[in-house]
């Protein structure tokens, strides 16, 4: 689910602001910024948010500004009189027609040396940094909230959706059967009438027998009882405290082969049109359910 949570703060001259942002992701995947001087910690940052949540696209950026003296940047004065000399003789052979500039100079990879800081100073540092990671993850968690309630109200009336349809299709069924009875029975003393003689009376056993063979291929109680209860662990998992995102994916799926089978089994028309209902409903789950923690 998508959110974006901040926090930030300055003690003994250092400036430090933490962002976290997050998109959605079936997996949960970290993008961590940080400066140099605290890139041993992503791990540890990285182990925090994977804490914290449990899937999406999430980015980490901290700044950090350190106003203390003791933060400037050191010069490489041997690196610097190495370039200069080498410039000089350059400036010579054109008669003075090149000039040095300085900003250009420090900007030269390796010219300008960060400061050395001590590990006690570094892990002050990062306590601070993962007070404020904390912040931020809560209070992206806070704003995400209120996206995955609006999700769960549209997940609860997609599942009462289905659940209605799957009882038009239970209720549908059983009439299914008799239908095929009428018709089988029609056609044969359709075909049966231009005969000179002909009985329908001994033919009812191969009617009964083709209409049995066919009641066992298209029943789907077994379906539907599965279907219910899928519905039933659905809501069942959206109202639980703990992450249920896959759980939710993995039912989604469990619906719609169920589905798909029903379909398959049955050649009523209106079984058909809820059917495919069922399914449209089913695939909006789906897309819904990968937002889900």
């Amino acid at each position: 689910m998508t959110g974006f949570g901040e926090a930030k703060t300055s003690e003994d001259g250092v400036s430090y602001r933490v962002e976290i942002r997050s998109v959605n992701n079936r997996y949960f995947k970290a993008t961590i910024k940080m400066p140099e001087s605290m890139q041993r910690f992503e791990t540890e940052i990285d182990k925090l948010l994977r804490a914290k949540m449990g899937r999406g696209s999430v980015t980490f950026n901290l700044r950090l500004r350190d106003d203390r003296p003791a933060a400037a940047y050191a010069v490489n004065t041997a690196m610097v009189g190495a370039y200069i000399a080498q410039l000089r003789s350059v400036s010579a052979e054109s008669n003075g027609g090149v000039m040095l500039d300085v900003g250009r100079l420090l900007e030269i990879p390796g010219v300008l040396m960060p400061p050395q800081m001590d590990e006690e100073d570094l892990t002050r540092q990062f306590a601070i940094v993962e007070r404020l990671t904390n912040e931020a993850a809560d209070r992206l968690i806070e704003m995400r909230k209120v996206e995955g309630q609006t999700i769960a109200n549209d997940l609860a009336a997609q599942c009462a959706e289905i659940r209605r349809l799957i009882e038009d299709v239970a209720e549908r069924s059983p009439t299914v059967v008799d239908d095929y009875r009428k018709r089988l029975k029609n056609r044969l003393e359709q075909l049966l009438g231009g005969v000179v003689g002909g009985s329908l009376a001994p033919h009812e056993d191969a009617i009964a027998r083709e209409v049995a063979i066919y009641s066992e291929r298209c029943d789907i109680n077994e379906e539907l009882s599965r279907i219910r209860s899928h519905l039933d662990q659905f809501a069942a998992l959206c109202a639980a405290p703990e992450e249920t995102g896959r759980k939710l994916d993995f039912l989604s799926q469990e619906l719609l082969r169920e589905a798909n089978t029903i379909g398959s089994k049955s050649a009523d028309v209106t079984i058909s049109q809820n059917i495919v209902s069922v399914k449209a409903a089913i695939d909006r789950i789906k897309e819904q359910v990968q937002n889900v923690e």
